[in-house]
C-alpha cells in the first residue's frame, strides 16, 4: 500500500482528514531505504493518517494545499540528501541530476529545502499547527554550524525555518512518541531526540557557546563542537542548550536505540517497492535501481571518519537486524514481479560491520576519549565476520535468488584484523558477492592527512589486502578488480601530497585511479570544522586547506594523471 498522496487516495482509505503530512524534496519511492516511506509506515503502523507530498511546486499553492491541514503535524524534509549537498558540486556549480527526482533533470528540490518548504506551508495556512524539521538536512544543520556554500557560521535550521520542532537522527521512535504526545495534548519538551526553541534554559542542559559567540570565534566554534560531538551518544549524552538571540535552542538527549526485535517489526512493514504511480508520467527515479532490491542489515557505524556525518546522524553504535528479519525480506523480494533474482546490496553504512559491537559500549556508551578503530583498534572491540557470512550463506539457499551483491563498501583494515574468520569472508566475497569490483575506500595513502580524516594508516595492510584479493580470484578463476575511492583537498592536504598517492597508486596498487572525489565540507563533521578554521581540532595546529576552487581542481588532476 502506498501512502496517500491526493485525498481521492485517502478517501479510499475511508480517511477524512490526515493526522500527519510528510513534505519531502524526493520523489515518493515506496521503500524503507527513504525516510518519509519508512517513518509514514512506522506512523501508520502507530494508528495515525498520514499522507505526503513529494517535491510540491514552490510557485504556486496547488501541491502544498492538495491534502488539506494536517491534524497534528506538517514533516518537513529535504530528503535523502542535504539539499545543498544535491544541488551543488564540491566546486559549487550547479548539478544537472538528481538521482531522487523523475527523468532526473535537477528541478523540483529547492536549495535550502527545510526552510522554504516550512515558508511554503506557512504562506498558505495561517495559522498552522506545528512544523516538524526532519532527515539528515536538519540533523546535521540543528546547532550553529558552518555553512560552505555561504562560507559562515549559520544558526541552527530551526532558527532560520521558523519551524516548531526538529526531530535529529533516525526518529523512529521519536516521531511515534511525538505524534503520541501531540494526539494526547501531553508536554513534548522532555522527549528524546527533539530541538526547539525556549526562552529559558533547562536547569539540567548543558550550555554551549551561544550563536553570536561561534559565529565570530573560530576557537569557540571548535570547542562548541567538541561538546556538540560529546553528547551523542544515548545512555550518556546530557541536554545541550544554545543561546540564539533572546532564545535558546534546546537539544533534548538522542532518542535510545532500537532493540534487534524493534528494527525487525520495522522491516515487517509492507513496502511496494516502486516510485508512486503519480509520477511515473514523468519518467523514471534513478536512486530506485539501486535500492529496490537492496537490504539494510545494520545502522550506525563506529568507523568515525571525520568526513563523515554518520557518527552524529546515525550513530557511534552499530545495531543489526536477526538473519531471520533479512531472510524474510529478501524472500519478499522474490514475489515481486519485477524481481529476477539479483539481490543488489546487502549491507549498510559499511557492510562487513554487521552483527558485532564492543559490550562496553553497550552498556555504557561511546568512549569520550577514544575511538574504536584509529589509531588502532580497541581491543574491547570484537571483530567477527562469521556472522554476515552465515547470513550470507542463508540467503544464497533461497529459492528464486541467483546472485546477491556486497556493495555498500567495506573497511578492508577490519578483514585483516578478524584472525579467525576474515579470510573465509573476503574468500566468501569474491565467490559469490562481487559485481565485477569490490569497493574499498582507503582515501588517502599520507599518514598525516589519514590521521586528519580520521583514518588508520595504509601502511601494509592496503598491500596485504590487495594480495589476497588477487589470489583468491585466480584460486576461483575469477576476473574481478578493486575500486579504490580517494578524496582530494582534505584539509591538510596539497598538490605534493596528491603527488604521493598518485605515485603510491602507480607503483604499489598499478592503478590509474578514477573514483576521486573533491572533499566537500558538509555541517557538523570534524572535517568541516579543519576546513572552516584552518587547524587540527584536536591539537590546535595549523591546517593548509585548499580553498580556491582552482587548486581543488589540480588536486584531483594531480591524483587522475597518467604516469610517464
Amino acid at each position: 500500500m502506498y501512502l496517500p498522496v491526493s485525498r481521492a487516495e485517502a478517501h479510499t482509505l475511508g480517511w477524512d482528514q490526515f493526522d500527519i503530512i510528510l513534505v519531502s524534496g524526493d520523489s515518493y519511492i515506496d521503500s524503507p531505504f527513504i525516510g518519509v516511506a519508512l517513518l509514514g509506515k512506522i506512523l501508520v503502523a502507530a494508528g495515525f493518517r498520514v499522507g505526503i507530498i513529494p517535491q510540491p511546486d514552490m510557485n504556486s499553492s496547488d501541491d502544498i494545499t492538495r491534502l488539506g491541514e494536517p491534524r497534528l503535524f506538517w514533516g518537513v524534509t529535504a530528503g535523502s540528501v542535504d539539499s545543498m549537498v544535491a544541488n551543488y558540486t564540491a566546486l559549487k556549480k550547479k548539478r544537472q541530476q538528481d538521482d531522487y527526482t523523475p527523468g532526473g533533470a535537477n528541478t523540483r528540490r529547492p536549495d535550502r529545502a527545510c526552510i522554504a518548504y516550512t515558508n511554503l506551508i506557512r504562506r498558505h495556512f495561517k495559522p498552522t499547527v506545528p512544523i516538524v524539521l526532519g532527515g539528515i538536512e536538519a540533523s546535521l544543520r540543528r546547532v550553529a554550524h558552518y555553512d560552505f556554500w555561504d562560507n559562515r557560521i549559520r544558526r541552527s535550521v530551526l532558527v532560520d525555518a521558523k519551524a516548531d520542532y526538529l526531530l535529529y537522527g533516525m526518529a523512529e521512535r521519536s516521531i511515534v512518541e511525538l505524534a503520541c504526545a501531540l494526539r494526547d495534548r501531553q508536554p513534548v519538551s522532555a522527549l528524546r531526540g527533539l530541538c526547539f526553541l525556549s526562552r529559558e534554559m533547562p536547569v539540567d542542559a548543558l550550555e554551549i557557546p551561544d550563536y553570536e559567540t561561534v559565529a565570530a570565534d573560530a576557537d569557540a566554534f571548535t570547542a562548541m563542537f567538541h561538546m556538540f560531538y560529546a553528547n551523542n551518544d544515548p545512555l550518556t549524552a546530557k541536554p545541550l542548550a544554545q543561546k540564539h538571540g533572546d532564545r535558546y535552542l534546546i537539544q533534548q538527549p538522542p532518542a535510545h536505540y532500537l532493540s534487534e526485535a524493534e528494527l525487525d517489526a520495522i522491516y515487517t512493514l509492507p513496502f511496494e517497492r516502486e516510485l508512486h504511480p503519480a509520477h511515473r508520467p514523468q519518467g523514471t527515479v534513478r536512486a530506485l535501481d539501486t535500492i529496490r532490491f537492496s537490504v539494510a542489515t545494520h545502522q550506525g557505524c563506529y568507523g568515525e571518519c571525520n568526513f563523515c556525518a554518520i557518527a552524529v546522524h546515525q550513530g557511534r553504535t552499530v545495531r543489526s537486524r536477526s538473519a531471520q528479519s533479512i531472510e524474510s525480506e529478501v524472500q519478499a523480494f522474490t514475489r515481486h514481479p519485477k524481481f529476477r533474482g539479483i539481490v543488489s546490496d546487502v549491507g549498510g553504512p559499511t557492510a562487513n560491520m554487521y552483527g558485532y559491537e564492543c559490550k562496553k559500549k553497550l552498556r555504557h556508551g561511546s568512549c569520550q576519549h577514544r575511538r574504536c578503530l584509529v589509531p588502532q583498534r580497541c581491543e574491547q572491540l570484537p571483530v567477527e565476520h562469521q556472522s554476515q557470512r552465515k547470513l550470507l550463506e542463508r540467503l544464497r539457499k533461497i529459492p528464486g535468488v541467483k546472485k546477491i551483491f556486497v556493495a555498500s563498501g567495506i573497511r578492508h583494515d577490519l578483514i585483516l584484523e578478524d584472525k579467525q574468520h576474515g579470510l573465509a569472508y573476503l574468500e566468501t566475497l569474491v565467490e559469490h558477492h562481487v559485481s565485477g569490483q569490490m569497493k574499498i575506500a582507503p582515501e588517502h595513502t599520507e599518514p598525516k592527512i589519514l590521521e586528519l580524516m580520521g583514518k588508520p594508516a595504509a601502511g601494509n595492510h592496503l598491500e596485504k589486502f590487495c594480495e589476497l584479493f588477487a589470489s583468491l580470484n585466480r584460486k576461483h578463476q575469477k576476473q574481478q578488480f578493486l575500486t579504490y575511492y580517494f578524496i582530494a583537498a582534505h584539509p591538510g592536504c596539497d598538490e605534493r601530497a596528491m603527488e604521493k598517492l598518485q605515485n603510491y597508486a602507480s607503483r604499489v596498487l598499478h592503478i590509474q585511479p578514477e573514483q576521486v572525489q573533491i572533499f566537500t565540507p558538509t555541517p557538523s563533521t570534524y572535517s568541516s570544522l579543519m576546513y572552516y578554521t584552518g587547524k587540527n581540532p584536536f591539537t590546535g595546529e595549523k591546517l593548509f586547506s585548499e580553498k580556491n576552487m582552482a587548486g581543488k581542481e589540480r588536486q584531483k588532476m594531480r591524483l587522475q594523471k597518467k604516469s610517464r
